[in-house]
């Protein structure tokens, strides 16, 4: 199948699972409600404005809790955790599970291998979530031996990973897939204005205050967390942001970012600093923004161009260039 015809299956096969989106304004400028807990390993905030509902609100997040209780790879008993200390013998998993796994599976495909959820051992080696430090040469060769996507095997609604050393991540996918998934809950439940903000992954239900455009604040991967380099105008889409500057920390002079090259076990070396994609789906946007840390400026623009669902994307270069790919309201600041 040609690579082009592997991006239509993508798009086709997550579309499938969101309900259609819609473009519906709100009431009479409520005021909005937020709450904010700790999932994921990141900070996530969901915030209603019509209706501003908070047992609805209550109910958003816990449904992102089960999500992270099926996904994560450290939660023991969760189904990846379960296929990962399988020793290769077929696990039984949600149909979430199946869907997000299956939908990786072919974004590692059309990317020859460079966005890759077989690379658990070299995320738990390298652990930017704990204490990081650069492994040795023989503990990467060990954890780079079990990386390949294509050693993943979906029967039905198990899992099954021909390596028994091989350990699944969803890390760099997952917050995109909860995002549609939490926008899903509140568009059935006739939310007409929220704000879903998982760690970089925001998605928009609806305009902002009868109409008005959202506009989301892009980072800048340069000057700290609160600093921004400009803003998107945006109706009802998802904006993901991926940066070296998310979690890194230095050794002996040289800093180490977490977004690992699953061909080298290293830190990815390209000329992109940060990426922000604006898509119609915050899975491809994960999935997509992962990809060009990996690929760099040039061939991140080729997948951008042949894409469906990508409405645009904003890149940060490590020289300090800001590139911006397609028809979308981006204002310098």
């Amino acid at each position: 199948m040609s690579t082009q015809g592997k991006r239509v299956i993508i798009y086709l096969l997550l579309l499938s699972t969101a309900l259609a989106l819609t473009s519906c304004g709100g009431s009479n400028n409520p005021r909005p409600i937020s709450e904010t807990r700790l999932l994921l390993d990141t900070v996530c905030t969901v915030t209603l404005y019509d209706p501003p509902d908070r047992a609805m609100l209550e109910e958003a997040l816990d449904l992102c809790a089960e999500f992270e209780e099926m996904f994560s790879r450290t939660i023991e008993g969760s189904d990846v955790w379960r296929i990962n200390h399988a020793g290769g013998a077929p696990v039984a998993v949600s149909g979430h599970t199946i869907d997000i796994i299956r939908s990786a599976l072919e974004f590692g495909s059309f990317s020859g291998g460079c966005f890759d959820i077989t690379i658990g051992r070299l995320c738990a080696l390298w652990d930017f979530s704990g204490d990081p430090a650069v492994p040795s040469v023989n503990a990467l060769a060990e954890a780079r031996a079990t990386v390949g996507f294509r050693g993943v095997n979906i029967d039905g609604g198990t899992v099954r990973l021909e390596n028994p050393q091989t350990w699944l991540d969803l890390g760099g996918i997952a917050k995109g897939y909860i995002a549609d998934r939490l926008a899903d809950f509140l568009r059935g439940r006739g939310v007409k204005s929220a704000l879903i903000d998982l760690g970089g992954n925001i998605v928009t239900v609806g305009m902002k205050h009868g109409g008005e455009p959202w506009r989301i604040g892009v980072n800048d991967p340069f000057g700290g967390r609160s600093a921004i380099i400009g803003s998107i105008g945006v109706g009802e889409a998802s904006l993901v942001t991926s940066g070296i500057y998310e979690r890194q920390f230095t050794e002996d002079g040289v800093t180490y970012h977490h977004i690992i090259d699953p061909e080298t076990g290293m830190p990815a070396e390209s000329d992109v600093a940060s990426v922000t994609i604006v898509s119609e789906i915050s899975f491809i946007g994960d999935a997509l923004s992962t990809i060009a840390i990996l690929l760099g400026s040039e061939k991140t623009l080729e997948f951008l161009a042949s894409f469906p669902g990508v409405m645009g994307a904003v890149l940060v270069l490590r020289s300090g260039e800001i590139v911006q790919f397609g028809d979308i309201d981006f204002a310098a600041a």
